[in-house]
């Protein structure tokens, strides 16, 4: 009992790890990006839709922005999530697609997924999700998360924005 309450505390904290370093990364580039361009987190959230205060927590590193929150700054800003994520330092790639193709990105998972000669059961894992979240993706039932798709993207070096749907070239980081 005390192995499994162990292993189950260290599957905890590496997610803890893996949403932390998510939320550093994007928020620092969100906000230095919005600097750039002279906008106000109050524009910004006009924009989403949202509240001052979401916002702010969301650039503040107090909540993980959803991924669909995310993709409307990268349009905002004309930046890849591949570079909010801190991947590239392309800001932008060629014929990017503004929308995300829920349809794409569940096959491009699936499709990625056996290319790499894995089951759901391990690429779930191996990513520290369940299986049952993993397949929900796959089937596009539900949009992939914030933190699920920059933790598939950094293990396995392949762009966000192109698991998305909104790029088809690059397919993999360098």
């Amino acid at each position: 009992m005390n192995s499994n309450i162990s292993q189950l505390f260290k599957i905890l904290y590496s997610l803890y790890e893996t949403m932390l370093m998510v939320i550093l990364m994007i928020y620092e580039n969100l906000r230095k990006t919005r600097e750039r361009i002279g906008l106000t987190q109050v524009e910004i959230a006009k924009k989403l839709n949202i509240t001052k205060s979401a916002y702010c927590r969301y650039e503040n590193e107090l909540d993980i922005i959803p991924l669909k929150h995310l993709i409307a700054v990268c349009n905002i800003f004309n930046i890849s999530l591949d570079y909010v994520f801190g991947f590239t330092d392309l800001k932008q790639y060629k014929n990017s697609l503004k929308e995300i193709n829920l349809i794409k990105s569940g096959q491009r998972i699936k499709s990625f997924r056996k290319e790499l000669k894995l089951t759901q059961k391990e690429m779930a894992e191996e990513l520290k999700v369940a299986r049952s979240i993993f397949y929900l993706y796959e089937s596009s039932k539900y949009l992939i998360s914030t933190h699920l798709l920059y933790d598939m993207s950094k293990t396995y070096k392949i762009s966000a924005d192109y698991l998305l749907g909104r790029i088809d070239k690059p397919k993999y980081l360098k």
